[in-house]
């Protein structure tokens, strides 16, 4: 069909008197359609009046449509077991046309940001190869909205340690932070409501006052709100993880930095700039990071095991043998596990990722082979009890020997026996469980109670001979 444009100059060369073969010729068009157009003496392309195969059966696709949910598939299949002859290509392009099924196109949107305004954070699943395996990792991603700097890292899993962990790295890497950081509705930091209804968890909502900039989240199906964080893993999935591999998370992640080092310091087309040059004019205006910046920890209590390891992410660390069966705090860091008995004693390890099941053992924590490990001081409950009762200095000897208890929870119930009981019952007692070889300290303590019993409370009329 001829276009507007067409018709125009065949009028106009006509009225120049160019016949109609040499028009023809001209336009590279039939002298059939140059008559049509002389004929009709007109500009206007004409509107098709052609019949659809499918509007005779309009309201009948209506209600397929209803009823086989959409699937226009099985509209098709039901209309042909109906009776009606019509192609599938057919069908799709009524629907098309009439808007059946298919929702209204809604033109992009646009964001503008000043400079310190925001910055979009998001994390998106990749497969690396990593120490010679193939395997999924979380790669979590900040973007200044304003100069489009870019900074990433990966780690096994992005759980809310992991995530203050992240975003300290990126606050430091940015020399500053902005007022608001822009997140997905991901439970990491939300405790309830979507969007401008989000509630942070309040732990988060503390790590973010500390840098003075607050979380706040996109609508619900709004993710072109996030566009900024959201393309570049696109990038880096194609570019930095394309060929690389990578002997473990530490050598991922430096990797990570001085790509973004590199991309940061390129022109930028869609941008017409280079990252750090604008970043220059956003620095100026970018919240200082505190003076001191505490590291981010995760606090857990552990009971020391009979092999003297401490159990952590299925992974087991340990310590010296004279904690076992002691109850110790462990700090967990970006970088190490400090295991802390008291304020006193501390031991460190270089922190395991993610789980793996290994073992971590400090050469001081193990004596060598074919040398026995020294003797250890009496516990402080021993020499509580020895100082109080000298005679009970040989039942303490047996007890730390044949008692079915840690030794440490005897003792503490030996020396409560000891501090509750008047002296000469705990001494009679304790002599006759020692002629016996009873070391049942329940045991033991109802024996005390029967000769309390029977020498402190005595009835009217009654001697300690009956």
């Amino acid at each position: 069909m001829l276009s507007q444009a067409q018709r125009t100059t065949i009028l106009e060369l006509n009225a120049k008197k160019v016949s109609k073969r040499e028009i023809a010729r001209v336009l590279g068009i039939s002298r059939v359609a140059v008559r049509k157009v002389l004929r009709a003496n007109s500009t206007t392309v004409p509107q098709l009046q052609r019949p659809e195969k499918a509007e005779p059966h309009r309201q009948q696709i209506l209600e397929l449509f209803d009823q086989c949910k959409g699937n226009l598939v099985r509209v098709h299949e039901e209309l042909l077991a109906s009776g009606a002859e019509l192609s599938y290509a057919a069908l799709t392009a009524f629907c098309r046309r009439h808007g059946i099924g298919q929702a209204p196109t809604v033109p992009a949107g646009r964001y503008d940001f000043q400079p310190g305004e925001e910055m979009q954070h998001d994390t998106s699943p990749h497969e690396v190869q990593l120490g010679g395996k193939k395997r999924k990792v979380q790669t979590a991603s900040a973007v200044l909205c304003y100069s489009r700097m870019l900074f990433f890292q990966c780690y096994p899993t992005f759980q809310r340690f992991d995530c203050k962990v992240f975003l300290t790295d990126a606050l430091r890497y940015f020399s500053g932070a902005t007022e608001r950081v822009m997140i997905d509705n991901t439970h990491v930091v939300v405790l309830r409501g979507t969007g401008r209804e989000m509630v942070p968890v309040p732990e988060m909502a503390a790590f973010a006052e500390r840098f003075g900039f607050q979380f706040v989240a996109h609508e619900l199906g709004h993710a072109n709100r996030s566009a900024r964080v959201e393309r570049p893993f696109w990038f880096i999935e194609r570019n930095f993880l394309a060929g690389r591999t990578f002997s473990g998370w530490e050598d991922l992640n430096q990797q990570a930095r001085q790509w973004c080092d590199k991309v940061n310091s390129t022109y930028k087309k869609h941008i017409r700039a280079v990252p750090r040059e604008l970043f220059a004019v956003e620095r100026l205006h970018l919240k200082p990071l505190p003076a001191w910046i505490p590291e981010v920890y995760r606090l857990q209590q552990r009971l020391v095991d009979v092999e003297g390891y401490i159990a952590l992410h299925t992974n087991r660390y340990s310590v010296p043998v004279d904690w076992i069966g002691r109850r110790v705090e462990v700090r967990e860091t970006k970088d190490k596990i400090e295991i802390q008995l008291d304020a006193r004693r501390l031991v460190t390890h270089r922190r395991i990722v993610e789980a793996e099941h290994q073992r971590v053992l400090l050469a001081e924590h193990r004596p060598p082979r074919g040398q026995r490990a020294p003797r250890p001081d009496p516990h402080p409950e021993e020499k509580a009890i020895v100082a109080a009762a000298p005679e009970l200095a040989d039942y303490v000897a047996g007890l730390k020997q044949r008692s079915r208890k840690v030794v440490t929870l005897a003792l503490r119930q030996l020396l409560r026996l000891v501090r509750e009981y008047p002296r000469e019952p705990l001494l009679g007692a304790v002599r006759e469980a020692g002629r016996y070889g009873l070391y049942d300290l329940d045991r033991l303590e109802r024996m005390i109670l029967r000769r309390v019993t029977r020498e402190y409370f005595l009835l009217d009329g009654e001697s300690n001979d009956d």
